[in-house]
């Protein structure tokens, strides 16, 4: 029979007067869901130490999974691995302290344990300031409103703003005091914010500020602006309207800690926050914003996980990242037409190199660009930033969620001007924003044959993988090889004939007299272990075709199949992209040619030759 964990027996006395206790251990003795906006539910929590019951423990949303999962049933025993507690006031029926689980792991499943381990009763003491001895925090006459027969009751159900009611109070669950306002309110963490309260604080660092943004639709037009909040516990978006906007955008300061109350609550939009977190904020007329002036060291410093501009290459279109460069090139800022809105665009690309001796176009809009002073060349620090792919080049952009850093004053911005003065952007050996004629930009990556790659299971992940094989192509799909695509150069949609002489693009909502062609090929190739079906864009069908895309389209209309078999027998280096589509309810591994290249036979045999060092052990062949 597997062991039963042991709990933190006396540990729930502790937390709820405001003590922290490392990882304690709790059994979990029922849950009750409380209903939130569009399906979002938070669930209640009955937790035990074995000694006390504490029917006001709240699971964050981020965990609700395992719950779905049933790895929270009744009796189960976890261990809390991170939390805070919030001081909640329940108006006539005094103070109560809510513990919030942010993080937890499962000890020992409720079906193993099969029953309630001791005699728990609820604890009856108000919260308070710990003494010197925690042990023995002083008891209360304050006795909650709940029926806890046979350890299993909630308690009276909850009104709107409870159990997260008007917050006076809070202390985190590590290493950290309740802050203050004034001397007088205490702050509530974020992770434990819902739509059902009214009244609370927070304190919370600023990690990233849009600009100034306009808006137009049927309900009117305004300006808005965005930012990021964390604090110890989670992050939240809040957004500022029009007066708001106007009140608090220049008194907010990135990487600046602020007290802020009085926001609404609703569910967060996933399609412009990508911050964990199921709910956003927005400012009202009666928001309000106050610099901390106190100690800061209780909220967290922003983090950066910077990735090396070589290896933008690797990484997937939209994703956001982390970096930090010297501004080596500053180009003109260009003006541009909407060609949907008719609205002016205004944008700026400036060229950032790092040791990884590779650079990287950035893109900066609006008041960034106009403002930007590249002339003494800064280092920039951009967190956040959006990765875009266009002909295989890589370039980043300083979007919404994005925030800019000139001259940090951090280690590694020091570092990297040292290594900038010293003559290190002299000699920059890739430029990851160049478009290649084939359109594979410059990644690196690793021989593997067809069955090499099935073994490694490559893109069976969310990311996609890379590899390059020697391999002949043997088979060409002349159906669907060519599509009509719209006539402007920067529109590749493919357009609608209309059957009158016009054909129609949707993305540019216009009618043309004429298209081009474009090519969608795909094409069986083979190495020595196996063969695998994989998909050519329009530059590399006409690499391996030595034609346009308009010869090619013309050729097939007049000679079908037979103006692809110039391409069957030929063997060349791909570098191939591996990646797991969805098509309808079924999962397939699709590879996609990124590069081909002929076959450098000098390079190839050196591979083979270190592939049997390998295998044989032995130093040279």
């Amino acid at each position: 029979m597997a062991r039963i964990a042991t709990l933190t027996t006396g540990c729930m006395e502790s937390i709820l007067s405001g003590v922290d206790i490392d990882k304690p251990v709790v059994q979990i003795l029922g849950s009750k869901k409380i209903p939130g906006p569009e399906g979002t539910d938070r669930l209640r929590l009955l937790v035990s130490d074995g000694k006390h019951l504490n029917s006001f423990a709240m699971l964050a949303t981020q965990l609700n999974d395992l719950h779905a999962k049933g790895e929270l049933d009744e009796n189960t025993i976890v261990r809390l691995d991170r939390y805070c507690t919030s001081m909640v006031n329940k108006s006539e029926k005094g103070d109560r302290r809510v513990l919030v689980i942010l993080e937890l792991t499962v000890l020992t499943s409720g079906l193993q344990v099969g029953k309630k381990i001791g005699t728990p009763v609820p604890y009856t003491g108000e919260p308070q300031k710990p003494a010197s001895n925690v042990s023995k925090p002083a008891p209360s006459a304050a006795t909650p409103s709940s029926n806890t027969s046979n350890g299993s009751a909630f308690g009276s159900r909850p009104t709107a703003a409870s159990p997260y009611g008007a917050s006076n109070g809070s202390s985190f669950g590590r290493n950290a005091a309740p802050s203050t306002q004034g001397g007088q309110q205490l702050t509530h963490p974020i992770a434990s914010l819902s739509p059902y309260q009214n009244r609370w604080v927070i304190k919370a660092r600023v990690t990233a500020k849009s600009g100034m943004r306009s808006w137009s639709n049927a309900k009117g037009e305004g300006k808005l602006f965005s930012m990021d909040l964390m604090d110890e516990s989670g992050e939240i978006r809040a957004t500022a309207f029009r007066d708001a906007a106007d009140k608090f955008y220049d008194l907010i300061e990135v990487d600046k800690v602020y007290y802020i109350s009085k926001c609404q609550l609703k569910s967060a939009n996933k399609q412009f926050s990508t911050l964990n977190n199921d709910y956003e904020m927005t400012f009202t007329n009666e928001t309000t914003v106050q610099p901390c002036d106190d100690d800061e060291s209780c909220i967290p410093k922003m983090q950066f996980n910077f990735v090396p501009i070589a290896q933008i290459a690797n990484i997937e279109p939209k994703a956001a990242v982390d970096v930090i460069g010297v501004c080596k090139e500053t180009g003109e800022i260009q003006r541009f037409t909407g060609r949907t809105n008719n609205k002016e665009f205004i944008k700026r690309e400036i060229t950032l190199v790092d040791s990884s001796n590779a650079s990287v176009a950035l893109t900066l809009w609006g008041d960034d660009a106009v403002n930007f002073d590249g002339h003494v060349q800064p280092v920039i620090l951009v967190k956040g930033a959006r990765v875009s792919e266009f002909g295989g080049g890589k370039t980043i952009n300083l979007g919404v969620g994005s925030s800019m850093k000139i001259n940090p004053d951090i280690p590694e911005g020091h570092k990297l001007r040292g290594w900038f003065d010293n003559g290190g952007g002299d000699e920059i050996q890739s430029n990851v924003s160049t478009r290649s004629a084939a359109g594979g930009g410059s990644f690196n990556t690793e021989w593997l044959t067809f069955h090499e790659a099935q073994l490694k299971n490559l893109g069976a992940d969310d990311k996609p993988d890379y590899f390059q094989v020697k391999a002949v192509i043997h088979m060409v799909k002349a159906t669907n090889a060519t599509y009509k695509a719209c006539p402007q150069p920067d529109c590749n949609k493919k357009v609608i004939d209309e059957e009158n002489g016009m054909y129609r693009c949707e993305k540019c909502n216009q009618s043309y007299t004429n298209f081009k062609y474009r090519l969608l090929i795909n094409m069986s190739v083979a190495d020595w272990t196996s063969n695998r079906w994989v998909t050519c864009f329009n530059e590399i069908g006409e690499q391996l075709l030595g034609k346009s895309a308009q010869e090619v389209g013309r050729d097939i209309e007049e000679q079908g199949e037979a103006a692809l078999q110039t391409m069957n027998f030929k063997s060349y280096v791909f570098k191939l992209r591996a990646k797991m589509e969805m098509f309808g309810d079924v999962g397939r591994n699709k590879m996609t040619v990124m590069n081909i290249s002929p076959v450098n036979y000098k390079e190839y045999n050196r591979h083979l030759i270190k592939d049997l060092q390998e295998l044989t052990g032995i130093g040279k062949v």
